[in-house]
């Protein structure tokens, strides 16, 4: 069993101590049942993708992909870091994710769209159908005159139209640019601007929250903004979505704007050949999700990226063709590029498409579906798991749903939570990976391979397959596990995932990503070029990986560095407690200190007693150099459509100054709660420019 660290002081400890006292904890092995069926169960397999075997090691991904043209080398470093995998050789995405598997699961389901309204009846995509209606897309597509290389942005809810289109952009080469169905159409805009489209694909509405939501109005918004910064927007292509009625209550443009379902009639039953496509041809553009500054636009070439995606969606999730597996990620994040649409459909899944919020219209509708659909892998993400249990902890133990294994993923997933996934959601028998990766990867980084390794809360566990990671200092000397100490974890190689570069911008790509470690600028040499992802970490003696947050979400208080995610964790330890958010707040004598905001489980009411407990907690767990200036008890939190907590807002009320535009928050009212609670009614926000820390905290979100 896990050792209990002693409370104490900790203000004589390094910066890097400070920011890793969760304790470490017990371990649990995979059931013998899961480890019959898993697609990888031979531990051996794992020194094929040891250091020495690189690159070639990689390989094994590219053998699971079907190609026009075989490649002739594995990995170009002649441009490092640009690096270039699978070189010479001709695919197609589309190609892999759907024709493939015709000839064997042509009337197998490739889709199950479950709309928000319980009422709607399920639509069932089969294989067979979906590339049907790819083609159909793709011939429209061609007709107006696309073709490889040319950028199309997509701003599209969760309807299966959105990877229909996508595939459809694949099978032709054409890079797509999905922005998050939530975000503004002035972030749309921006987006649309930086790539260069000059083609929107959109829809007039879709369903949140009980409420059909008129998306139509973001297009007019998005190509104003686009024009506003330079870029004409020549067509809106709007999805319906209900076929043949239009939903939304903003005009169509004439001239610009066309429905989709009309245009289709035109291209009934055409065939598109896939395009054979060079391995290194970009396949989309990701943006990153900050609130502030200039969007970066992620690269993803199409060999690589399919490769990486295809074998760990085999390897890591486990899908078998016969599962009935779902992702309740927004493929408007990278999570559902890589694990809804491209590496599912690469093993021929059947994934499951939900369209609203997984609470409405109360917090057992996840656990319904899973049951009526018999799902058997469930992968969703923290934000997700902590709202689940908050709404409804006994909720999955009324439904006969039986998964055999889950993930999580975007963010460190605190123990407590961790359990409550593996016991509740997963009645004990599913196994959990907790992984860890960037938009930048295109796939997992930190995980556990499920029939080969334990789970232990709090860690995502060793690199994937073929993923060396590093932690550095800020000298750059490595930090050996089992120190106890913290640093900047690193990726020493590359692997097809990772992308390619910043769209139009390689100097900002070398120097996100690269810079700080790199020894010569000129190297040609793969060694040279650790990849720095931007996240804290320390790791356990038994090589397994804790990460701790953002690099730039620590809030350094008297010179101590306290990782917000860390000091969160300690609040949750409070039974009452069912969310934390941790913000920073100038204080003239040590810098920086944190402020708490939570917000507890319901039928717990607000008390000093709670606020008191918290604060204890975090002294227990952390040290009294992390003493909170105030606690909040919140009504809710401020979050963003897909469930984020949104810190930059808390800092800026904290901080006292304009918390800017809300509009777009899934509960923008809170906001002016929770600002009366701090400031009182009548306060003044000052328009003193914060400093670049506090004003910077939260970006990545």
């Amino acid at each position: 069993m896990a050792k209990t660290i002693e409370p104490k002081e900790l203000t004589e400890v390094s910066e890097a101590q400070i920011a890793v006292h969760w304790k470490e904890e017990e371990s649990y092995p995979p059931s013998e049942k899961f480890k019959a069926q898993a697609n990888m169960r031979d531990p051996h397999i794992l020194e094929k993708f040891g250091l020495d075997k690189f690159p070639d090691c990689f390989r094994e991904y590219a053998d699971m992909l079907t190609w026009f043209e075989p490649y002739h080398t594995v990995l170009d470093t002649s441009d490092a870091p640009f690096w270039k995998w699978f070189v010479g050789g001709k695919i197609n995405a589309a190609y892999n994710c759907v024709d493939r598997h015709l000839a064997k699961y042509g009337n197998k389901a490739a889709f199950i769209f479950v709309p928000e309204p319980e009422a709607e009846q399920d639509v069932v995509i089969k294989y067979r159908e979906l590339h049907s209606r790819v083609n159909e897309v793709a011939a429209l597509l061609r007709g107006l005159g696309l073709k490889a290389g040319d950028r199309v942005t997509f701003h599209m809810p969760m309807v299966p139209e959105l990877p229909i289109t996508m595939l459809a952009c694949a099978r032709l080469g054409v890079i797509h640019s999905q922005v998050f169905g939530g975000f503004s159409g002035q972030a749309c805009g921006s987006r649309i601007q930086d790539s260069g489209s000059r083609v929107l694909i959109t829809m007039d509405s879709y369903w949140r929250n009980g409420t059909l939501v008129d998306h139509k109005a973001n297009a007019d918004i998005a190509v104003r903004a686009a024009k506003e910064l330079g870029q004409d927007v020549d067509k809106v292509l709007v999805w319906q979505r209900y076929p043949g009625k239009y939903s939304a209550k903003t005009p169509m443009v004439p001239g610009r704007d066309f429905f989709v379902n009309d245009l289709l009639k035109k291209y009934e039953g055409q065939k598109v050949e896939p395009v054979a496509l060079p391995s290194e041809g970009p396949l989309f553009l990701m943006y990153s999700s900050g609130t502030t500054g200039k969007p970066k636009g992620a690269q993803h070439g199409i060999a690589g990226y399919l490769a990486y995606v295809t074998g760990t969606s085999k390897w890591i999730l486990d899908i078998h063709p016969e599962d009935v597996y779902w992702c309740m990620a927004d493929i408007g994040w990278i999570t559902g590029h890589s694990y809804i649409v491209y590496g599912p459909l690469a093993n021929a899944a059947t994934s499951v498409l939900y369209e609203g919020v997984p609470t409405f219209p109360d917090a057992g509708r996840p656990w319904r579906i899973a049951e009526r659909l018999g799902v058997n892998i469930f992968h969703t993400a923290p934000t997700a798991i902590r709202m689940l249990r908050k709404l409804g902890p006994q909720e999955p133990r009324r439904y006969k749903y039986r998964f055999k294994s889950m993930t999580t993923v975007g963010e460190p997933i605190e123990p407590e939570a961790w359990r409550w996934y593996y016991n509740e959601v997963g009645k004990r028998e599913a196994v959990i990976t907790d992984t860890w990766w960037l938009t930048e990867t295109g796939g997992f980084l930190g995980t556990t391979v499920p029939a080969i390794h334990a789970m232990k809360p709090g860690s995502c566990g060793p690199g994937a397959p073929g993923i060396h990671p590093v932690i550095y200092d800020e000298t750059g000397a490595e930090v050996r596990k089992g120190s106890g100490k913290a640093g900047n974890i690193c990726i020493r190689n590359p692997w097809p995932g990772i992308m390619q570069t910043i769209w139009g911008d390689r100097d900002r790509y070398i120097k996100t990503y690269f810079a700080k470690y790199n020894k010569n600028p000129r190297s040609k040499d793969w060694r040279d070029w650790p990849f720095m992802c931007g996240d804290g970490a320390v790791q356990a003696a038994d090589g397994y990986y804790r990460i701790l947050g953002r690099i730039d979400d620590v809030i350094n208080v008297a010179g101590h560095r306290l990782g917000t995610k860390e000091l969160e964790s300690a609040c949750l330890t409070v039974p009452e407690v069912a969310e934390a958010a941790v913000v920073p707040i100038q204080d003239e004598v040590k810098g920086r200190v944190p402020e708490v905001y939570i917000a507890v489980k319901p039928g717990v009411p607000p008390s000093q007693d709670v606020s008191d407990r918290v604060v204890k907690a975090i002294e227990e767990v952390i040290g009294k150099i992390a003493r909170p200036k105030h606690v909040y008890i919140v009504p809710d939190m401020p979050k963003t459509r897909s469930g984020k907590i949104m810190r930059r807002v808390l800092a800026a009320i904290s901080n006292r100054r304009d918390v800017g535009d809300v509009t777009t928050l899934a509960n923008p009212d809170v906001v002016e709660q929770i600002r009366t609670m701090v400031q009182g009614k009548a306060a003044t926000t000052t328009q003193e420019a914060l400093p670049e820390d506090i004003a910077k905290f939260g970006d990545n979100e």
